[in-house]
Order: C-alpha cells, then sequence, then structure tokens
C-alpha cells in the first residue's frame, strides 16, 4: 500500500514531504521514544507517533520509513516540516489517538 493510499482512507493531513507519497509502505510502527523507534522500526514502516520536533526525520531518514504520522491533532513544527521537504519523507496528521490510528492504519496493512 502506497502512502497515498493511507493518506486518502485513513483521511490523512499532509503537512510536508509530499515527494515521498508514492512511498510503499511495507507495516506500522507506534512509538514516542526515538530509540525505540530507532532500535526497531523496519525500513518502510509508517511510524505514529505525538512528537513533532526535528529528531524525528533525523530517525525517520535513519531508518528508512516510508512516513511520519503525527496522531492527536498535534503540528509539526516548521524545522520539522523543512527536514520532511529536505528527505522526502511525508510527515502526516490525524486527530485520532494513537492508538484508534494505529488500530486503522493496522486493519489497512495488517
Amino acid at each position: 500500500m502506497k502512502v497515498t493510499d493511507i493518506v486518502e482512507k485513513l483521511g490523512l493531513k499532509v503537512w510536508s514531504g509530499h515527494e515521498g507519497l508514492g512511498k510503499e509502505i511495507t507495516g506500522g510502527y507506534a512509538s514516542d521514544l526515538l530509540s525505540d523507534v530507532m532500535g526497531h522500526a523496519g525500513a518502510g514502516n509508517a511510524w505514529i507517533t505525538i512528537q513533532t520536533h526535528r529528531n524525528v526525520m533525523a530517525i525517520a531518514s535513519l531508518r528508512d520509513l516510508s512516513a511520519v504520522i503525527i496522531s492527536c491533532g498535534e503540528k509539526p513544527g516548521d524545522d520539522t516540516m523543512a527536514q520532511s521537504n529536505e528527505e522526502g519523507i511525508p510527515v502526516l496528521g490525524s486527530d485520532l489517538s494513537t492508538f484508534g490510528l494505529s488500530g486503522r492504519l493496522y486493519t489497512l496493512i495488517g
């Protein structure tokens, strides 16, 4: 499933990183602890978090993630969006809780 598919099916807002909307999503990972994501998220995963700072993009790039989804209606910082555009990794947003969003993403991609 492509990032554009989950944007449409989950009603996500695209904050930045539009170049990467065609990337394939191979799974998902939900965590707010950067070291946890760095150690366990897989390449191609969509990462669900409430973290909004620039370090999120460093981890997303390091782990070759397909997208970052910010839950709970949080908004990414300007520096995060700038880095997202540079890296071509979409930063998406949702008003859903991390729990709710994780369940819906799991239903879509298993």
